[in-house]
């Protein structure tokens, strides 16, 4: 029997605490790699509860990558802290981006959300009352909003599992920003970035004379040379739609202790998993080593621009001292009106009702593309991406192009991969868009 104890008075789900305290065991060594857990059934009987909740438990540490099942002989543990040599402390030319044609009307991209029309009351109500809200006399707090750092350490809290103080958040104008906020304070030296990646990232490391190395976005990090940082996409790794498994995640915290260097989670579109709960974040296995970054442009709108950094103290430190300086800081009209939309509750809305949409149009996506081509990860998020040759990839993307809408090729985002195909978004558009892009792609692909 598991030494785990659940307590039916808490408001957290029960298959949630029973997924946290296995992950706990895994973390502290109690379980190591290869350990046999009971059966749903048999830790079911044992807990006293319904098969279901160690069901959903034990499908939310598998889509982790902490759990296998193996078919006819059971669920074992498939990375823990005996995979690295010591335990986490707890506390090249920029590349040409293609511009959009002449004549595409729709782009099906990795970056536009899906905006429920019947949300647009309360984001215009969120605007008149910063248009009524008295803004600083002079420059504002360079960690933002005291009122929106104490909503977003909330949320965070809640959806991430993260427990921040809000004086630990520096609200930044986004991913990139918060990069931008970063890079100056880190040691000389090079960064790993995915590989294939996002591209905004390397360009933004390339931007502050530092080297970009390739890091394969599907292999073990287990070296990062005398690189002293690593910009991963660990919960949905952009493009492929990878999740980080356990053992990935504690082979690169440790590889990054080896080399004293930081890992740089972006944490762009987390909330959008159709299947299981939300994969945690990473910062939460060593808040010491992690420096996250979060954005509001996935869950509200990317022109709102507006995002979150968390950074061990020292780094903390030295971005806020900077930005006192330079004055940096996220536009307060902006600030002001994602409080609201905070406060109101229409960011939670917004989220599911993205995420229902997300999840009916990725199975429709998928059976157009299967007999065609190869899905990268699983289908999440708003996106997701196809391998097929290059020739065929082209051919597709502009049989779309043709036909009124811009596809992304795999190849934009890799740089040393080789890797190819198409990148499909599916938030910004409407069904029946969408539906037209499909049929112009496989229509091209059939051919």
């Amino acid at each position: 029997m598991l030494p785990v104890t659940l307590d039916r008075t808490s408001a957290e789900p029960l298959p949630a605490q029973l997924a946290g305290q296995v992950r706990a065991l895994v973390l502290a060594g109690t379980l190591g790699t290869g350990d046999r857990l009971p059966s749903s059934r048999a830790l079911a009987a044992d807990l006293g509860v319904s098969r279901a909740v160690t069901e959903q438990a034990y499908d939310q540490l598998t889509a982790e990558g902490w759990l296998e099942a193996r078919r006819g002989s059971g669920t074992y543990v498939t990375a823990s802290r005996t995979t690295t040599t010591a335990a986490p402390q707890v506390t090249s030319r920029p590349t040409r981006l293609t511009p959009r044609p002449t004549g595409a009307t729709s782009r099906l991209d990795t970056g536009t959300p899906f905006f429920d029309p019947r949300l647009e009351p309360g984001w215009r109500r969120a605007w008149r009352e910063v248009s009524v809200a008295a803004p600083p006399p002079g420059y504002d707090d360079p960690r933002g909003l005291l009122e929106l750092r104490e909503a977003l350490a909330a949320r965070l809290g809640r959806t991430r599992g993260l427990d921040l103080h809000p004086d630990e958040i520096i609200v930044t104008a986004g991913t990139t920003d918060g990069l931008r906020a970063l890079l100056p304070e880190l040691r000389p030296g090079p960064v790993a970035v995915e590989d294939p990646g996002y591209r905004a990232a390397a360009e933004t490391v390339l931007t502050y004379g530092r080297e970009v190395i390739d890091l394969p976005a599907v292999e073990t990090a287990g070296d990062l040379g005398d690189a002293v940082a690593a910009y991963v996409t660990p919960a949905h790794q952009h493009p492929l739609g990878r999740v980080m498994p356990a053992a990935d995640r504690l082979a690169l915290l440790e590889a990054a202790r080896r080399a004293d260097a930081v890992v740089i989670e972006d944490d762009y579109d987390s909330e959008f998993r159709y299947d299981v709960a939300p994969v945690p974040a990473m910062a939460r296995l060593d808040r010491g080593r992690v420096v996250y970054l979060g954005t509001a442009a996935k869950s509200v709108v990317p022109t709102l621009r507006l995002g979150w950094l968390v950074a061990p103290p020292d780094l903390h430190e030295l971005i806020l001292r900077r930005r006192t300086i330079t004055h940096a800081g996220a536009a307060w009209p902006s600030q002001r009106a994602l409080l609201t939309l905070l406060r109101d509750g229409w960011l939670d809305r917004a989220v599911r009702s993205a995420r229902r949409v997300y999840a009916e149009r990725a199975p429709r996506v998928a059976e157009a593309m299967s007999p065609y081509a190869t899905l990268a990860g699983p289908l999440a998020g708003m996106y997701s991406t196809w391998l097929l040759p290059e020739t065929d990839a082209r051919r597709a993307r502009d049989a779309a192009r043709a036909a009124g809408f811009e596809i992304n090729l795999l190849s934009t985002y890799a740089r040393s991969s080789g890797l190819t195909g198409l990148v499909i978004g599916f938030g910004g558009v409407t069904d029946a868009e969408l539906d037209q892009a499909l049929a112009a792609v496989t229509g091209a692909l059939g051919a």
